[in-house]
């Protein structure tokens, strides 16, 4: 108590002096004093093991360019169950199956809430989505929206005729390159089916290819802005200079540009004829415009609300479907036995068909062994979409506090040594007849989260997975473009964003397959 009111009274002699000479440097001790209290304070809490921290910035430094393999390393040295000081901001960081089994099922409610990021609530209308909402009555009106209107099996299912479109033109695309024997850059032909299916699905149109550009640069540019470095996100009171450097003005601008599209989109949609005749043609827009009109939820839903749940349907559907498919058939080309092994299957099933039926992917076990293993080994979003206490929580033997942001580190547990035999090696054979899957029921193995936050849209994006993958792996061979290159020394560095794709896309040469 005496040192507290020590440095009281030393803070107000610095003060005005500090405002004398220079404001900013009255902010630096300011922050200098603000961290002594918080370390002061800390001392008399039970928090999990922390790495050594900096002045201001706590362990900020610590994270590197690839936060999962970075939080990974320091989970090894201090424990599943870590705490850090990112800037000002408290944050656990589980990585072990016991531990995210604790978050995302035991004491799910309180780890439920979600921390309202600069780049979330101006992408996201205030955060009034599904992923990104805070937990309460909205989020579960908002989700029940996603799950029996938009994302359903039945939902899913009926949509399987635009999945068939898109796949037929990339694989006709692809078998116009084999009759030149040239290489093409998979990765971007993914990456326009993927937007195509999402578009088709979601907006009822594609705006990939044929000259236009409408979402498909865009969500890109929006997918780059999610996870840039915002001062505020880690020290509020600096919040103003991300004003000054550019970022937020940067994301305004491009968020501007996302509306308007939407607001087009919306537009178009209420002018166009409902299409009740057939209304399992409908697309997602003119669910939640026929929802809108009709309600049958328990709050209005807005023209930004239905904006702010599309632009979940993107985030959650394109860049984590085609990063999966990237880097399937990357380590697939590194393991040329499983490739071979998997191509086998997929033609004996579907035998001299033309086309590829949906009930033969139900029969095709070790294509869904490989679908499990890329999801493993490469999770879409390595730390999931953050949590964040709601109230102070015994986790762990540790006092948690309310409000600390939380990271379940998917990436360390798919990797965990004490839960995978060889974990870093891409072995499919590991899950025949293995039960664990990756629908939220297993703490092992989860790719799309479990809980109560677990990602609704799963349904939907293993469909076009299975259906993309089976029509690559029946209809060509492939191979790396220089034929000296082996396919184990094929490059696997990865860029860090909200999804962690492939740094070097992927380019391969077909050849055509003759059932």
């Amino acid at each position: 108590m005496a040192l507290l009111l020590l440095l009281q009274q030393s803070w107000q002699e610095l003060h005005k002096l500090s405002f004398q000479l220079n404001p900013l440097l009255s902010l630096l001790i300011l922050f200098t004093f603000l961290d002594v209290f918080k370390h002061i304070r800390s001392d008399k809490t039970n928090l999990p093991p922390s790495p050594p921290k900096l002045p201001f910035i706590g362990n900020l430094h610590q994270l590197g360019t690839f936060p999962h393999r970075s939080l990974q390393a320091l989970s090894k040295k201090y424990g599943p169950v870590m705490h850090l000081d990112l800037g000002h901001t408290p944050t656990l960081v589980v990585s072990s199956v016991a531990m995210a089994r604790e978050v995302m099922k035991t004491q799910d409610i309180i780890f439920s809430n979600r921390p309202k990021t600069t780049s979330a609530n101006i992408f996201l209308y205030g955060c009034t989505d599904v992923a990104f909402s805070s937990y309460g009555e909205y989020w579960r009106q908002a989700k029940k929206i996603c799950v029996l209107e938009l994302l359903s099996l039945k939902r899913v299912q009926s949509f399987q005729y635009v999945r068939d479109e898109e796949v037929a033109i990339l694989i006709n695309n692809i078998r116009e390159s084999c009759l030149q024997e040239a290489s093409l850059n998979l990765s971007d032909m993914l990456i326009a089916t993927a937007n195509n299916i999402v578009s088709r699905c979601v907006l009822g149109q594609k705006f990939e290819g044929d000259g236009k550009s409408g979402f498909g640069h865009l969500s890109r540019r929006i997918m780059e802005l999610f996870t840039a470095f915002c001062l505020g996100d880690f020290f509020p009171l600096l919040k103003w200079i991300d004003v000054l450097t550019g970022i937020v003005p940067s994301m305004k601008a491009t968020f501007r540009e996302l509306d308007a599209f939407f607001d087009e989109v919306v537009e178009e949609h209420k002018t166009m004829k409902s299409n009740e005749e057939n209304p399992s043609t409908k697309d997602f827009v003119d669910i939640l415009l026929q929802l809108q009109k009709n309600p049958v939820l328990d709050f209005e839903l807005t023209n930004d609300n239905i904006k702010a749940i599309l632009m979940d349907m993107f985030v959650g559907g394109t860049d984590t479907t085609s990063t999966t498919l990237e880097w399937l058939m990357a380590e697939l080309i590194k393991a040329r036995s499983t490739m071979k092994r998997a191509q086998e299957e997929v033609r004996r099933i579907v035998g001299k068909k033309s086309k590829i039926d949906v009930n033969d992917i139900t029969q095709m076990d070790y294509l869904k062994c490989v679908i499990k293993e890329t999801l493993r080994l490469h999770p879409p979003i390595p730390l999931m979409v953050p949590r964040e206490t709601s109230t102070s929580v015994k986790f762990g033997g540790y006092d948690i506090p309310p409000k600390t942001r939380v990271f379940v580190n998917s990436w360390a547990v798919h990797r965990d040594p004490e839960v995978w035999d060889r974990p870093e090696e891409f072995l499919p054979e590991r899950f025949i007849d293995n039960p664990i899957d990756f629908k939220g029921q297993d703490f092992e193995l989860f790719p799309f989260g479990c809980g109560r936050r677990a990602c609704p849209g799963y349904t939907f994006g293993v469909a076009s997975i299975e259906y993309v993958v089976a029509n690559l792996l029946y209809w060509f061979d492939w191979r790396l473009p220089n034929p000296s290159v082996k396919g184990e020394d094929l490059d696997m560095c990865e860029v860090s964003a909200l999804v962690v794709s492939k740094k070097i896309p992927l380019h391969l040469v077909p050849s055509l397959h003759s059932p």
